[in-house]
């Protein structure tokens, strides 16, 4: 094995070294859609989520149903004579030939049908199921049609039937979609239906599918970060039931993610996708996640789960991110961190059952200590290359985590952003077709981003990968997609979407998650009496002033992204504090509002800094970089009367100018001001704790490790933010208005420390 330092500290240096019976008529309700076409290298990201409408039943199809029975499973067509009856039993006949072939007998096991239906299809259809691809739809199509002869190429010519649906629209129209989709499918060589897949779609997000708390919409939940600060294991398993009977209902089958990567570099923008910075919480959420998502064993209720980025995306350098090239590496400076602290949720998701995983951008540097895996050779620790074409990293995915399920590159992982595998040893550009068959060999099953089988076509001709790799990877899916129930009824009703979205008692636990996720952080004492709640009795003399300070991304690529932030982050203000006082009005009447801090006796300040991971710039600064261009302001209304400071965290922000003037301070994430205020005048007790710790500053953040988290004892010591108090906003800090400020979940949780290896 080569010779590794045992420490090395994580430095920018670093980085730019390694730069280099009866049928029964059902009318399937209607939608709203999307607007179609396809990239060829697609990072997934669109940028163009649009808003949610109403649900308006438009794009409706007609099916033809065969209602579940005893022995017998619900099917359902677009097209009435593909329905077999045969010997009293139903079948869905997919290719059309008027006869039960072995693939399209449900009493069959899914292996015998999987292989048959390999037996009967042509290299070009094999190929179309080795890819992924982003899949827009129609936006708002005035005839209902979502899916067109244009935007259909996909399906048609390239053979795809797996697509990613990014859009932010209501549940019935993506049911239309769905059905659309379906119908399309149905209609084509060997009746193949179509997986539609996600990102997580129940609570905001910066940079991926993104909603807000509407009718007709997805129950809106805080974001990852805010239910781990809740802490509640089983109301994330609630969760994820409630969501999969959304998702479920919609016809979004599969999921990309969550992600089970643990957040120890506090710079890396998509820290607000993870459940923080403890692996043991990390990994008990997501086995919750996957539990709920699936069911106990995948079956026609589930929603497949893909869990990313193994092995662990969390350990960045200076947060650079693996999308982008100077992101391209992980980075291990801590020996043994990697199976301590990056692959324990990994191996709570396989313990529960994962359906697929998906493997980072980034290689392994060898510039990492030593990480006690099986070396790639005699001089080098790790073969420098794309988490998804290592074949020793899904080697020991498989062989070391016992990992049974399929391998999901991530968009682009295979194509222009395959790291460490762009061009040969003589800076020759290397092919599509080697990297296709690069991946393909390493272990991995279905290729994200682009559609471009005809690469897998010239592969396998060229003898690069032998066919039978192609047939294991597809034996993969088409088992998922068969175990899914897809081949029999891959139809929803638009109706029962739009009720499964609109479930009151869901969105009354929705709520209660958001108040869980409140992090009373400072709580001072105002005339000998602590500021919070600001009760009944209290609020009769309490005169409030409001104001929002909310921070906007630019999109990727913009000309002039401080520009776009100083101008929308204006707007995106201006109407934040103009909704926040009608919801107040209307919510808490017992608040008085004025309009100037010179009128009031308090004040409540809302900051919401922004960083996307688009614009490759990690920074957590709260200043106008970050879409908060007037921290003076804020200072001077804390200065001036006793303020309420709430912060949203996607990142561990510096809070060393908004923290010491604030009377009281409140963390949250992604949280519904609603519930806020209920922790504000006590209706709620807070309950919430820190997901993770705040750097103490700027040079804190430099010094601090990179791939361990801030209570593991290799971090830098003096890491966390302390306030005038003696409060270190360590992990686990949480104030209460019932207990002690120290309780039993502040500081390093019992398990710091311990190996995550079974």
């Amino acid at each position: 094995m080569a010779s590794i330092s045992k420490q090395i500290r994580k430095s920018s240096k670093l980085r730019k070294k390694l730069l280099a019976t009866a049928l029964t008529l059902s009318l399937v309700a209607p939608v709203i859609g999307p607007q179609v076409g396809f990239a060829q290298d697609d990072q997934g990201y669109t940028g163009e989520e649009g808003e949610a409408t109403p649900y308006a039943g438009r794009g409706a199809i007609t099916t033809y149903k065969v209602a579940k029975a005893e022995d017998q499973p619900e099917i359902e067509v677009a097209t009435q004579d593909r329905i077999l009856d045969i010997d009293g039993k139903y079948f869905r006949d997919a290719d059309g030939d008027r006869s039960l072939d072995g693939y399209e007998d449900w009493r069959k096991p899914v292996s015998e049908r999987v292989a048959d239906l390999i037996s009967k299809m042509s290299l070009e259809q094999k190929a179309g199921l080795l890819y992924i691809n982003t899949h827009t739809p129609v936006a708002d199509p005035t005839d209902g049609k979502f899916v067109t002869d244009n935007n259909s190429k996909i399906v048609t010519d390239k053979k795809l039937r797996h697509v990613i649906y990014r859009l932010s629209q209501n549940l019935g129209d993506i049911a239309n979609y769905n059905n659309q989709m379906q119908q399309l499918a149905e209609g084509l060589e060997l009746g193949i239906p179509v997986v539609i897949t996600s990102n997580p779609r129940n609570s905001a997000s910066t940079d991926y599918t993104n909603i807000t708390n509407v009718q007709d919409q997805h129950t809106f939940w805080p974001g990852t970060l805010g239910l781990a600060a809740a802490g509640d294991v089983e109301a994330v398993g609630e969760f994820a039931d409630i969501a999969r009977q959304e998702w479920r209902a919609a016809g979004i089958r599969k999921v990309y993610g969550y992600m089970a990567d643990v957040a120890t570099d506090p710079l890396w923008a998509r820290i607000e996708e993870t459940f923080g910075e403890d692996p043991k919480v990390v990994g008990d959420m997501n086995y919750e996640i996957i539990r709920g998502f699936q069911t106990e064993k995948l079956g026609t209720d589930s929603v497949a789960i893909t869990v990313k980025h193994f092995p662990g995306g969390g350990a960045r350098d200076d947060g650079q991110d693996p999308h982008f090239e100077n992101g391209r590496f992980n980075i291990y400076p801590t020996e043994g961190s990697l199976e301590k602290y990056h692959i324990p949720p990994f191996q709570k998701a396989i313990e529960a059952g994962v359906a697929s995983v998906m493997p980072y951008y980034a290689y392994p540097s060898n510039d990492s200590a030593d990480q006690g895996l099986e070396p790639f050779s005699e001089t080098q620790q790790f073969e420098e290359v794309g988490m998804t074409l290592n074949e020793g990293i899904i080697r020991y995915l498989r062989e070391g985590l016992g990992f049974q399920g399929y391998i999901n590159s991530d968009s682009g992982a295979v194509a222009g952003s395959a790291w460490g595998y762009l061009v040969d040893e003589n800076g020759k550009p290397i092919s599509g077709a080697q990297k296709v068959a690069k991946a393909l060999n390493a272990g991995t099953n279905i290729i994200s981003g682009g559609a471009t089988p005809e690469l897998v076509i010239e592969a396998v001709n060229t003898g690069l990968v032998n066919v039978s790799k192609v047939n294991e990877s597809i034996t993969y899916t088409l088992s998922e997609m068969m175990t899914l129930g897809l081949f029999e009824d891959p139809y929803v009703n638009p109706t029962e979407a739009i009720a499964a979205s609109n479930n009151e008692e869901h969105r009354a636990l929705a709520y209660e998650a958001h108040q869980k996720s409140v992090v009373l952080m400072r709580n001072d004492k105002i005339k000998g009496k602590k500021l919070l709640p600001l009760t009944e009795e209290k609020l009769e003399n309490v005169k409030l002033y409001v104001e929002g300070f909310v921070g906007v991304a630019a999109p990727r690529g913009h000309a002039n992204p401080q520009e776009y932030i100083n101008t929308e982050s204006q707007k995106q203000s201006v109407g934040f504090t103009a909704d926040l006082k009608n919801t107040l009005t209307d919510k808490f009447p017992n608040i008085e509002l004025v309009d100037s801090v010179e009128e009031a006796t308090h004040a409540y300040v809302y900051v919401k800094p922004t960083q996307s991971n688009w614009d490759n710039n990690p920074r957590i600064d709260i200043n106008e970089t970050t879409g908060v261009s007037d921290v003076d302001r804020i200072v001077e209304i804390q200065k001036t009367v006793p303020t309420i400071t709430a912060l949203n965290f996607t990142n561990q922000w510096l809070i060393n100018e908004l923290e010491p003037n604030a009377a009281a301070l409140i963390g949250t994430f992604g949280t519904l001001q609603e519930a806020v205020f209920d922790v504000i005048t006590g209706e709620f007790n807070p309950v919430g704790k820190l997901p993770f710790a705040i750097p103490a500053s700027a040079k804190a953040v430099e010094r601090e490790v990179g791939d361990v988290p801030s209570f593991a004892p290799e971090e830098y010591k003096h890491f966390t933010y302390k306030t005038k108090t003696g409060d270190k906003y360590e992990y686990g800090f949480g104030l209460t208005y019932n207990k002690d400020n120290k309780g039993k979940a502040v500081g390093k949780p019992d398990h710091a420390g311990k190996t995550g290896k079974n």
